[in-house]
């Protein structure tokens, strides 16, 4: 390893002699190595000019002065040595006026001896700045009034426009689309006060800051109150496309009863039962409404079964026989029947028929039209068996005595005639109910607000 090395100097020495340059500069790590330069300092001067300590005292007298935490700084100045002393409110202050006074030209060395200052109302910035807080506070009184008086005039106004009803009412028919555009225009003209007085006081931060926060909050109180603002535009949309009308009788879901009202929440029923009934409105938006008074026309039907031998269609033309003659039966539609099933000993047949709900209560109308179908039926020799169940008895066992034996002959009695139905009872609507819906609504026409207008188109 040695040898080589030796080589390759040689031959770098040889390099260098033919290009006239030391060995040194093309081989520098083989030469000894290069010494770092040594940090010179500050070199204290002999003698010193006249008045050259009141020059630096003066200079960082100047600079202090600029800088307000330095206001309470003492400077002294002797032979270039500069003796810092008072009170400043920030630690970091101390070192800061340190390093600013040794950067002065001519300064030898700074004795620094500031402290900091442990007064409460130098150090809570709400007690030092009392006076100073209290003077703005004067200086900008008159214009917070003037801001003030602006913003109570726009939204004194907002809430002037908002109180013609009758100007709102023309544009926006529905109750609750007027009330709504109301409280917007109310809403957007003291937020624009709002906005105006922040302005003329020059608090376009703070202007911008709440209403960032006012998005922010607006936005979380939208997902914590997703079903609230589901409701309300429920509302909205059933007070525009309205369903029903007061007192119709609907089934909401498994809900059914009478509307007595339409609010701005809720959609109110009474019961068939006479109770009171609150389904919320996003619900009634979303469910299956059947309404029974918009068409006077209802069908009833029924089950009734004949014994498996007889004759089906002759049953089923003698039940449409005696449902013609039932007078609050309409002839157009004619009733009709069908077969609904064949079971193990018997035909169910489904009887069909129609009524006017102005003139014949439902329930009524279909009890007293079972009761003339199944008298007409058994007036005709139909049977209407019970379920019959066949024993099978195994021959290899003796036959229980059990009931009546063969020796014995009954005679059959025949069976009373059954009464016949009077169909001249009493079918008319119930109207117990609908009377105390119109009660009601008369009672709380003052103090509830009912969505539902006679007025607008029933969807």
């Amino acid at each position: 390893m040695m040898r080589n090395a030796k080589i390759l100097l040689a031959l770098f020495a040889a390099i260098a002699a033919l290009a006239g340059a030391p060995v040194s500069a093309i081989v520098p790590s083989l030469s000894s190595p290069t010494p770092s330069p040594e940090v010179t300092e500050q070199i204290i001067e002999a003698t010193r000019d006249a008045g050259e300590d009141d020059r630096i005292a003066e200079r960082i007298e100047g600079i202090f002065a600029e800088l307000p935490a330095f206001a309470d700084v003492n400077i002294a100045v002797s032979e270039g040595v500069v003796t810092l002393s008072g009170t400043v409110r920030d630690p970091a202050a101390i070192e800061r006026a340190a390093n600013i006074a040794t950067r002065v030209s001519g300064v030898v060395t700074v004795e620094n001896r500031l402290e900091r200052d442990l007064s409460v109302e130098e150090n809570l910035s709400i007690l030092g700045q009392t006076g100073d807080l209290f003077e703005s506070f004067l200086q900008a009184l008159p214009l917070t009034l003037v801001a003030l008086l602006t913003a109570l005039l726009v939204g004194a106004l907002g809430y002037v426009i908002a109180s013609f009803t009758w100007l709102w009412t023309r544009i926006a028919p529905n109750l609750f689309l007027s009330e709504l555009i109301r409280s917007a225009i109310r809403f957007v003209f003291v937020i624009g006060g709002v906005v105006i007085g922040l302005d003329m006081l020059g608090a376009g931060a703070l202007m911008g800051a709440v209403l960032g926060g006012a998005g922010v909050i607006g936005i979380a109180l939208g997902f914590a109150m997703r079903d609230t603002i589901e409701n309300y535009v429920a509302s909205l949309m059933l007070s525009i496309r309205q369903p029903f009308r007061a007192n119709d009788w609907v089934l909401i879901d498994q809900y059914e009863g009478r509307v007595i009202r339409l609010t701005s929440r809720a959609t109110i029923l009474m019961t068939l039962d006479g109770n009171h009934l609150r389904i919320p409105n996003a619900q009634v938006f979303k469910a299956v409404i059947l309404n029974y008074t918009r068409n006077p026309q209802r069908r009833f039907d029924f089950v009734l079964g004949v014994d498996a031998d007889d004759d089906p269609r002759t049953a089923m033309q003698t039940g449409i026989d005696a449902l013609s003659h039932l007078p609050f039966v309409l002839a157009e539609p004619e009733p009709q029947a069908r077969i609904e099933d064949v079971g193990d000993s018997n035909v169910a047949i489904r009887f069909l028929g129609w009524i006017n709900q102005d003139q014949a209560d439902w329930y009524k109308s279909r009890s007293l039209a079972i009761a003339g179908v199944k008298e007409a039926l058994e007036s005709a020799g139909f049977a209407l068996p019970e379920p019959i169940y066949r024993l099978r008895v195994d021959a290899r066992s003796e036959a229980l005595p059990i009931g009546r034996t063969a020796s014995v002959t009954e005679e059959k009695t025949p069976a009373a005639a059954a009464p016949p139905v009077d169909v001249d009872q009493d079918v008319r609507p119930e109207s117990e109910i609908a009377q105390m819906v119109e009660q009601e609504r008369r009672a709380d026409s003052g103090q509830a607000k009912d969505l539902l207008d006679p007025k607008r188109p029933v969807e």
